[in-house]
């Protein structure tokens, strides 16, 4: 086949040159993200159920909407919270479940339910969770001094908005920290007593006043029109005018008996720019869009909008693209670099020009090319399939080093140009594709791995096979066929000046020291056998994360103040701490209160807040921090704070809700949450000392309102009545919506706000004997500590505790009696069981990948026992990766991990055609020399011949990836654990294909035990 292709250059040249093509036109059109599109299987639907108590939203909302929702296909658990006026429902479903079907099923569910819930709860909201979700920058917007906040946001919601949305690549643009306006009505009291009218008379003229008619009309001759009432309202003049009849026939304008004016609605939330109250603007792109070209346009409108709108302030944070464009140049260096040292190494080595300028073709082509496999595989670039195609150039550039020194050789031992091109590829063919599917046999298997992991491992597992696949290929024809081209001058020249003095004297200092090494082979063998053990137990040392840490100048601060305060004293809380910190920070934003996002699948209420801050640097970020915590736990002992670096896409992606260890229990008898004072009681008996309150077990404190039902019979009111006028004295009072060109303009009956025992000591109910009495009369209040939250999951109401020990599980015999005493029934959840599950799942993969890699080899070498000697040599690479992780301080995480399998594919190449060439060396001289001396033989020239590209592909691998050491920023600090675990698996790792590779053959190979004297 290699013959074949070789004798029609022309026809291979052109191939190549339309696949390049067709790779280009392709590439333009791949989509450019910072993360994979994965459907995380997770459903959050959102109540939102004001004046209403946990147990309330509980009772009356979340638990018929939970039943409902248990029939879904596919659902894995189901996990519920209510707190005051908020409750959410999380829906985790099984990987792999199609969320797009899963959404519209569950909105369908509540739409049926619709009738079941209370008539005054708005349709509950339903946030399907994404990767494209996570936005891919953040648009301040600041009115300046003197401009109206409602216009503004006026402005953001109806202009500003519509014109992100319009950008080519964005899917949705979203908005917190808008101020609504409304119309609030007043009414006099006293002046409407003296009319003898009430306030039900002033809401009714409202009403009446701005009713429409639904679809009526009159036939006038031959046409046809419909009616419109003319007393329909648009503003506080036209409400003022209405008039207002009382039960004696007494009218007189609205205006005469109320104050009616715009207002801004009740704010829930704030959100700050710095010390400057504002606006911000989410971008969230589209699956298909590409980020490098989605920002710019971004940053082009707001230039434009600055312009446009003078009145206002814009800045853009958080740009997400950072990380993506840090892989991106992570990719050029390495590309770039790569090429210049395997330039350099070679003609170290080599002594000529032309072998590097045939590998710096091959590397871009190769890399071109595997954009096509993208294509037909519906794979965007992003962060993980850049860093599959970074892990799959290593073996790209030994590829091309190995063939092109085995048809030097070919030609030094006197073949013509084209016969030495056509064997010198023939005879390692089998050697490089065992190479290339012993590595895919470790990536493939990581696609079975469950959950998010698995959906990230595909996009790498198929740009590494796309560019190993692809690196064949080019090895197998197109270089060959470079090699003719740039050597075709020489075809008649012997080859003998092919290696360098360099080479030559690295050459004799290697057959020294395997004379060495052999003539003590038992002692050698058991050193390098020792290695292993030493090597591997160093794991026991290695500290282990998720990301390595990467030197973030930012930071986020969540607080939660845990105590009844409303959002106006959040935020001066909140602008108290910021003048503490002096401006010391380079921008800070913070979103108080409750969010107003569409895709916030969060909680978030009154009393919580979350800052962000930039920082100049590590130190500055740090002290200031610091300082933070202090003032926090000096000023409110009660806040619960929490500070962590600013998340990535990343973190959010694999952000988990999960608790690490949590214990759970149901009261079996009345499946309701246990009383506080009885709870209280069991916790101080509870077995385990180190344990904190779960959601269902905080506190905090609220007024109970108790009706006395015998006076209210007594005086004839009935308990509606009370209730209503409750409902109007605390808050504000909705009469109706102004409803015009998609504006809607709430009306709403003002109260004046005092303390609510004011309140009830001057505000009355007329009794069934005319005279008006006190609502203090009829109600009763106390303070009391009860429930913050009420959590349930698919069997019902539970509460929990947290455990913070280094070994939860071993509580559990002693917490299952506790709970078996009190009538309660237990159980164990948490992130704990998942991690344990993750952990059983990747042995199993890893135990499946070794038994590939021995059944791929085992048919290569047609043996059962040397497999074995390429699997022992993994462990020692694996030793000194962890040796320089250990010397460095680096900890063993995923950075690091995906560096052991990048060191471990070339170590695996090196020991594959190491002892394939003894295979064949052995069966040549067995035919002259007896089996012992032609072993000797065949393993000392098998090192001689494989010394040149195996030094060549370590060096050049390590000195490529050396100034990432060196470099400074996100990107170095993402991939230096890598280049730690090449360099240090890399530089064991060629001395163990060089020296132990032989040795193990040796002891497994030798058939008579004979010495036999070293031939130089």
């Amino acid at each position: 086949m290699v013959r074949f292709l070789l004798a029609r250059p022309i026809a291979v040249l052109m191939t190549f040159l339309a696949l390049m093509v067709f790779s280009v036109i392709v590439f333009r059109t791949l989509p450019i993200s910072l993360l994979p599109p994965i459907d995380v299987p997770q459903i959050v639907v959102k109540v939102n159920y004001p004046n209403a108590s946990p147990e309330a939203i509980e009772q009356n909302v979340l638990s018929p909407i939970r039943e409902g929702l248990m029939t879904l296909n596919g659902l894995e658990d189901m996990e519920s919270k209510s707190g005051s006026e908020l409750g959410t429902i999380r829906l985790t479903f099984d990987f792999g479940t199609k969320m797009e079907l899963a959404y519209i099923d569950v909105n369908e569910k509540i739409d049926r339910m619709t009738n079941s819930l209370p008539s005054d709860l708005s349709r509950p909201q339903v946030i399907r969770i994404n990767t494209n979700d996570i936005p891919v920058v953040r648009v301040q917007v600041v009115p300046k001094p003197g401009f109206d906040f409602t216009e503004i946001s006026l402005l953001t919601e109806n202009v500003l908005k519509k014109r992100l949305e319009q950008l080519e690549g964005v899917s949705l643009v979203d908005i917190n920290g808008k101020k609504d306006r409304i119309i609030t009505v007043s009414p006099n009291k006293s002046a409407l007593r003296a009319l003898g009218m009430s306030e039900e008379n002033v809401i009714n003229a409202i009403k009446f006043g701005n009713e429409e008619l639904p679809g009526i009309s009159v036939e006038d001759g031959q046409f046809r029109y419909y009616l419109r009432l003319a007393t329909r309202v648009d503003s506080p003049s036209d409400i003022m005018k209405l008039p207002v009849t009382s039960e004696e026939g007494v009218t007189i304008d609205l205006g005469r008996v109320a104050d009616v004016q715009y207002e801004i609605n009740d704010v829930l939330g704030y959100h700050l720019f710095g010390e400057n109250e504002g606006l911000v603007i989410t971008v969230h792109k589209q699956a298909s869009a590409k980020m490098n070209e989605l920002l710019p346009k971004v940053y082009e409108a707001i230039d434009i909008f600055r312009e446009d709108y003078p009145q206002v302030d814009f800045e853009l944070t958080q740009d997400q693209s950072v990380l993506l464009n840090a892989g991106i140049s992570n990719l050029q260096t390495s590309l770039l670099f790569g090429g210049l040292f395997a330039f350099g190494v070679l003609f170290v080595f080599m002594g000529n020009y032309r072998t590097p300028v045939i590998i710096g073709i091959s590397l871009p082509t190769s890399l071109l090319i595997s954009f096509l496999v993208f294509y037909f595989f519906d794979i965007s670039i992003n962060v993980i399939s850049l860093s599959g195609l970074a892990l799959g150039l290593g073996m790209l550039i030994d590829n091309s080093i190995i063939v092109l020194d085995n048809i030097t050789r070919k030609r030094k031992d006197g073949l013509p140009l084209f016969e030495a091109c056509v064997e010198g590829v023939n005879e390692v063919m089998s050697a490089l594709i065992s190479s290339v599917l012993t590595t895919l046999a470790v990536f493939i298997p990581l696609v079975f791995l469950s959950g998010i992991s698995g959906a990230l491992f595909f996009d790498q597992a198929v740009s590494v096979a796309a560019i190993l696949g692809v690196s064949l290929m080019v090895a197998f024809i197109f270089l060959p066929m470079l090699y003719q081209f740039f050597f075709r001058r020489k075809r008649e020249k012997p080859v003998t000046d092919e290696d360098s003095r360099f080479f030559l004297g690295i050459l004799r200092g290697y057959k020294s020291l395997y004379k060495k090494i052999f003539s003590q082979r038992k002692l050698s063998f058991g050193i390098f056998l020792l290695l292993i053990p030493v090597g591997l137990g160093m794991a026991y040392l290695l500290e282990t994360s998720g990301l390595p840490p990467i030197e973030k100048f930012d930071a986020v601060v969540s607080l939660d103040w845990n105590e009844p305060i409303g959002v106006e004293q959040n935020k001066d809380r909140v602008m108290s701490l910021l003048n503490s910190l002096e401006g010391a920070y380079l921008k800070s934003e913070s979103d108080l209160g409750v969010r107003q996002f569409l895709l916030f699948d969060g909680e978030s209420s009154l009393q919580e807040a979350s800052l962000y801050f930039l920082f100049d640097n590590q130190e500055e970020k740090t002290g200031q921090m610091q300082k933070l915590r202090s003032l926090v736990i000096k000023n409110f002992p009660n806040a619960q704070l929490d500070i962590s670096d600013a998340p990535n896409a990343f973190d959010q992606l694999f952000a988990s809700n999960m608790p690490y260890y949590e214990v759970r229990w149901k009261d079996l008898e009345t499946k309701k949450p246990i009383e506080e004072s009885r709870m209280d009681v069991w916790l101080e008996e509870f077995p385990v000392e180190e344990f904190s309150r779960g959601p269902g077990l905080q506190k905090e404190a609220s007024v109970i309102f108790r009706l006395d039902g015998g006076k209210l019979a007594l005086y004839g009111i009935s308990t509606s009545d009370l209730q209503e006028q409750v409902k109007r004295l605390f808050g504000m009072y909705s009469i109706m919506d102004i409803k015009r060109f998609g504006e809607i303009t709430p009306i709403r009956l003002k109260s004046n706000r005092a303390n609510f025992e004011e309140i009830l000591r001057n505000n009355y109910l007329t009794g069934k004997d005319g005279n008006e009495y006190a609502l203090s009369n009829f109600i009763r209040f106390d303070y009391e500590n009860h429930y913050k939250f009420v959590t349930a999951d698919k069997g019902g109401i539970y509460q929990s505790v947290l455990l913070e020990s280094d070994n939860p599980s071993s509580s559990n015999s002693v917490i299952s009696r506790w709970a078996a005493d009190r009538n309660l029934g237990v159980s164990f959840f948490g992130q704990y069981f998942k991690d344990k599950e993750t952990i059983q799942e990747l042995i199993g993969i890893l135990l499946v990948a070794v038994l590939l890699l021995y059944f791929i080899l085992s048919a290569q070498f047609e043996s059962f026992v040397q497999p074995l000697i390429v699997i022992f040599t993994l462990p020692l690479g694996i030793a000194g990766a962890f040796i320089v992780l250990l010397l460095t301080g680096t900890s063993l995480n995923v950075m690091s991990a995906i560096g052991l399998v990048v060191m471990l594919g070339i170590m695996v190449n090196d020991a594959i055609l190491k002892i394939d060439t003894i295979n064949r060396l052995k069966i040549k001289y067995s035919q002259s020399l007896g089996s012992q001396e032609a072993l000797e033989r065949s393993l000392f020239e098998a090192g001689e011949i494989r010394l040149k590209p195996i030094l060549m592909t370590s060096v050049t691998t390590i000195l490529a990836l050396l100034p990432v050491v060196f470099s400074s920023g996100l990107g170095a600090d993402l991939q230096r654990p890598l280049v730690f675990s090449v360099i240090g698996g890399l530089t064991i790792g060629t001395f163990t294909a060089l020296y132990f590779v032989p040795l193990a053959y040796w002891f497994v190979g030798r058939g008579e035990k004979r010495e036999t004297r070293i031939e130089t």
